[in-house]
């Protein structure tokens, strides 16, 4: 049976230390990533994450009780539905809020056995990382760099277009490029990158590009593309498209993605 604490006023630290969090498309100050929706609660418990706190809506009293012995040892607090909706981060809320420690990962972890990673160089939508991070793990991808000046994997948005992938997935973040590169070298791990149809770099047709070798695809910003620097370290690939000249950055990744699984599963 749970015993769950109440909040009542808008005051309150942890109200706002969340509110803080979501703003900022960061952690909380007590490190912890705020994950909205009774999915990615689900998604944390179902993932081994570290869930430390439950922040539900009274009206969802029940569905959260529902989850009895997942929930134990969490702290779950309620808050009249008003309230919730003021911290709420989402249009329509479900009523649920999850305060997830996120895991810690090495660069190095990344880089194990047949590795697959994707680099965001960049990249400032949380929608397209997130959803980059969905699709590496449905095609096998071994983890996910997120380059300095891109978008942060512990905005709420990010996560929750991750749909939870990001309970799973290792992931670091604010690494910047030269140590990037120089430990992407070191292990051996070929870098591509996709580019425009449009594009005057010569690129090679990604149907005789061979991505079963340990490698890394690189996906730009949306605004800039791939920076100078990725691209005079990469081999460039195109997408063939019809009728228009470049991709969303989470389509082509998701090519990239589901071209290399494709080609590992064709290996003996």
């Amino acid at each position: 049976m749970l015993t769950p604490e109440t909040i009542t006023s808008a005051a309150n630290p942890l109200l706002k230390e969340v509110r803080r969090a979501v703003a900022r498309g960061s952690l909380t100050e007590g490190g912890c990533c705020v994950a909205e929706t009774f999915h990615l609660l689900e998604e944390a418990l179902r993932s081994g994450s570290q869930v430390k706190t439950v922040l539900a809506a009274v009206g969802k009293r029940a569905a959260v009780e529902a989850l009895g012995q997942r929930l134990a040892g969490v702290k779950v607090v309620l808050l009249p539905d008003a309230l919730f909706d003021g911290i709420a981060s989402t249009e329509t809320s479900q009523g649920v809020i999850a305060l997830v420690q996120p895991r810690e990962w090495k660069l190095q972890q990344l880089l194990k056995g047949q590795a697959l990673v994707v680099v965001l160089d960049g990249l400032q939508d949380p929608g397209n990382a997130g959803t980059i991070v969905r699709a590496a793990e449905a095609f096998g991808g071994t983890g996910i760099l997120f380059l300095k000046g891109t978008v942060s994997p512990h905005n709420p948005k990010t996560l929750r277009a991750s749909a939870g992938s990001l309970f799973r997935v290792p992931f670091v973040h604010g690494v910047a490029n030269l140590t990037a590169l120089a430990t992407l070298r070191q292990n051996g791990i070929k870098l591509f990158a996709a580019m425009p149809d449009a594009s005057t770099t010569p690129a090679n047709p990604l149907a005789a590009t061979d991505l079963s070798v340990r490698c890394g695809l690189i996906v730009g910003s949306e605004a800039h593309g791939i920076g100078a620097e990725w691209r005079a370290a990469a081999a460039a690939v195109s997408i063939p498209t019809v009728g228009v000249e470049s991709l969303n950055a989470a389509i082509a990744a998701g090519i990239l993605l589901y071209e290399a699984r494709r080609q590992r599963m064709l290996r003996p």
